[in-house]
């Protein structure tokens, strides 16, 4: 038997971040919480829920883009001897506390806006408009910096689609802006900060789900040990069998696997588990495997 493990990337991986990805969401950090800023303002001036609801959905938004670059900060700390895997699982437990302040604010959000519909009160229209305006072009020039970094990253991915589901909620409020303007049909605002509030419900259920199932350790969404084992069967005929197999998670995109693999027929063992650490590496993104391995009878230690 001989066990082979691959070098820690964990530090590499997400020391990877390029600077000019470290300085567009800071940018784009930098105008969402200008804008949020202005809408809390403008939403107490103009009287609008729907502006202040609006300020909150950015406030996640700023939320996942500091998420993003206190990753990048962290991951220039390396592991030591007791944080073996370094920090990474603090982006995880604010994102999990993020989850139920959003909740919080959603309650606030929702007991103001059916106040609102009991007690009616005269929204300023055109102001409303031109601060949502405001939101939707910071909005659409966020959209703008991080797009085709997005691709490449798995936390700037999700901050786009942040940005993108906050354009779509700007639009409304843009359009409910119109809407009092012309009609003086107040009751549109509250309304519209309704809709922004579940969007905002859905996506802190979202974050709770995730981040639990990351701090539990379990196998992420859409992947499980029964579809690496088939694969390493089907594309290693060496392998006879697997046991102790293990998948974890320690950040979205830092998967670990380990596990004990008997084989059908000697084999250069160094070698066959150089090529299934790059085969788990290529296909499913696992940044760190341990592999033992063992021919008939050998015992494993």
């Amino acid at each position: 038997m001989e066990k082979h493990k691959t070098k820690n990337f964990f530090t590499h991986h997400l020391a990877e971040h390029r600077s000019v990805e470290k300085k567009k969401l800071a940018l784009s950090l930098y105008f969402t919480a200008a804008v949020m800023i202005i809408e809390i303002i403008g939403g107490v001036f103009t009287h609008s829920i729907a502006l202040i609801s609006d300020a909150a959905h950015m406030f996640t938004h700023c939320f996942a883009l500091g998420i993003s670059l206190t990753a990048i900060i962290i991951a220039g700390k390396p592991p030591c001897h007791h944080k073996t895997f370094g920090l990474y699982r603090a982006e995880i437990l604010a994102a999990f506390i993020n989850g139920f302040f959003l909740l919080l604010v959603v309650g606030v959000i929702i007991y103001e806006a059916v106040l609102r519909i009991i007690y009616p009160k005269e929204i300023l229209g055109f102001q409303m408009l031109l601060i949502a305006l405001v939101g939707l072009a910071a909005n659409m020039v966020s959209i703008f910096i991080l797009h085709g970094i997005h691709k490449e990253d798995l936390n700037v991915r999700s901050v786009f689609f942040h940005m993108i589901a906050d354009a779509v909620s700007s639009i409304g409020i843009v359009v409910a802006a119109i809407v009092i303007f012309y009609t003086g049909w107040n009751i549109i605002d509250p309304l519209v900060s309704l809709g922004i509030s579940a969007v905002i419900i859905y996506w802190a259920f979202g974050i709770l789900k995730e981040s639990t199932r990351i701090l539990l350790e379990m196998a992420p969404t859409g992947l499980n040990i029964d579809i690496i084992n088939d694969n390493l069967k089907t594309n290693f005929p060496e392998i006879k069998e697997l046991d102790n197999v293990h998948l974890w998670t320690i950040t979205a995109d830092i998967l670990v696997f380990s596990a004990h693999i008997k084989l059908k027929v000697p084999a250069d063992q160094n070698k066959l588990i150089s090529r299934i650490n790059k085969h788990l590496s290529d296909k499913f993104k696992i940044i760190e495997s341990t592999i033992q391995t063992a021919y008939e009878d050998e015992t494993e230690v």
